[in-house]
């Protein structure tokens, strides 16, 4: 069933749990994230960037969340913008179909950040479409990083409440050192859990983790034994997952964990029977892969049975 984004967190902002929200760029993913929310009983938010639109079609990927929603009626679903960049791509994935968007103005000012944030709130709202933003940069804190430095990269608690109270946002990402990729932490990952709380007490939104994926080991070793690097890549530990969970996160993005699973299972197939062509004997085992992260994380952080 597809709902707007408030409708899942809203829930989960009230029982204390995290909801997976997982990136797709062509139907294997989709119909991964599907079959694993099925096997968890779980809700879910599906989500597109920019980039992902470009290569699918905006048209495309409302279609098939829509088709996989029916096919699974008692799943609530939002299909989600992740990352717009601007009011008319936002106004774009609206009008398309989309049941939540995020406007992503986190790397202006604090200013121009609630201009263009209020901006979206307002059109946003008179769909019923939920609105995500962003505050503080996603850059990872390093064991070196003074307090100066940390406090200009990570969310300010006081503006948190300002910025929410202000724009009318549905749900907060707040930086509190996480990055995007594979390779998010010099040296032991280190995430700003006291200022997490914090935002959590001021503003009592939903929250959102970003660059949240894990690489768990099993993962790592596949893709490394299929042949890919991975260097001296660090997740997000799943305590920390937890952790923050029990913080305040509501919504957790989740992206690169299901590339580094389907990828590696691809690759063995090719390195298997190299004279295999058929796409069906490469697929088929890269989104069980991806089911086996996400059922597991939908447990890990609390969105199982939760429907």
């Amino acid at each position: 069933m597809l709902v707007f984004g408030h409708e899942i967190l809203d829930k989960a902002n009230k029982e204390n749990y995290g909801v997976g929200a997982f990136n797709f760029v062509n139907f294997e993913m989709l119909n991964a994230i599907f079959t694993a929310a099925n096997i968890a009983n779980s809700p879910i938010f599906v989500q597109a960037s920019e980039g992902a639109i470009k290569y699918m079609g905006a048209d495309i990927a409302v279609s098939m969340v829509q088709t996989l929603a029916q096919r699974y009626p008692h799943i609530p679903v939002s299909l989600h913008l992740d990352h717009g960049t601007s009011f008319e791509s936002c106004k774009k994935a609206i009008e398309a179909g989309f049941s939540s968007v995020m406007i992503d103005a986190s790397h202006y000012d604090f200013d121009k950040n609630l201009e263009m944030t209020s901006k979206v709130v307002d059109m946003a709202h008179s769909y019923g479409v939920s609105v995500e933003a962003e505050l503080g940069r996603l850059m990872g804190i390093e064991d070196n990083i003074s307090v100066d430095e940390k406090d200009a990269v990570l969310v300010n608690p006081d503006e948190a409440k300002v910025f929410v109270e202000k724009s009318k946002v549905d749900f907060l990402a707040p930086a509190i050192g996480t990055s995007h990729g594979a390779f998010k932490f010099k040296g032991e990952p280190k995430l700003d859990f006291e200022r997490l709380k914090k935002v959590k007490e001021l503003t009592k939104i939903p929250l959102v983790l970003h660059g949240a994926s894990a690489i768990p080991d099993y993962v790592r070793e596949s893709f490394i034994e299929s042949g890919g690097e991975l260097g001296n890549s660090k997740g997000v530990p799943f305590s920390f997952l937890q952790e923050a969970v029990r913080g305040g996160i509501n919504k957790v993005n989740t992206d690169t964990d299901l590339r580094i699973a389907f990828m590696a299972e691809v690759r063995k197939v090719a390195n298997n029977d190299r004279s295999q062509f058929d796409l069906r004997k490469f697929f088929t085992p890269a989104q069980e892969a991806m089911v086996k992260v996400m059922v597991e994380r939908m447990e890990l952080l609390g969105s199982s049975n939760k429907i």
